[in-house]
């Protein structure tokens, strides 16, 4: 097997995602230092729970993350326990947030899943599988 591909005691897999949030009615709250915070806690959620964070971006007014996650943890999951903790620890450490939102994120994000091969060529080899 190839690099590309992770285990755990059950399954190999290659799971990435594209993820963008924002932060309540998309205030840009994202700046003066609460991007860099943002990003340290949530590369830290990313280690806890055995995430492979590839690429992330802090707009001030929407995050963008390129993660790998276990299928088994979910991906719902993990978006989870990265709004959640980023919400309660931006918002203690910048009261400001406190006063210009009633929280942190909206309850609504935009997942989607990338990498491997293109639909078709997948379609076609489960189409083929009783021909070869």
């Amino acid at each position: 097997m190839t690099g590309k591909y992770k285990s755990n005691n059950n399954i190999v897999y290659s799971c990435k995602y594209h993820i963008v949030w924002c932060p309540k009615y998309r205030r840009k709250v994202l700046i003066q230092g609460v991007d860099i915070r943002l990003k340290e806690i949530l590369e830290e959620v990313s280690v806890e729970f055995q995430a492979d964070l590839i690429e992330m971006e802090i707009m001030p007014d929407h995050v963008h993350i390129l993660v790998e996650c276990d299928p088994q943890f979910g991906i719902a999951k993990l978006i989870r326990y990265m709004k959640g903790r980023s919400s309660r620890l931006l918002r203690q450490e910048f009261p400001w947030l406190k006063s210009r939102l009633p929280s942190l994120w909206t309850n609504s994000y935009f997942v989607s899943t990338v990498g491997g091969a293109p639909i078709s060529i997948i379609k076609q080899y489960i189409e083929n599988q009783k021909n070869v």
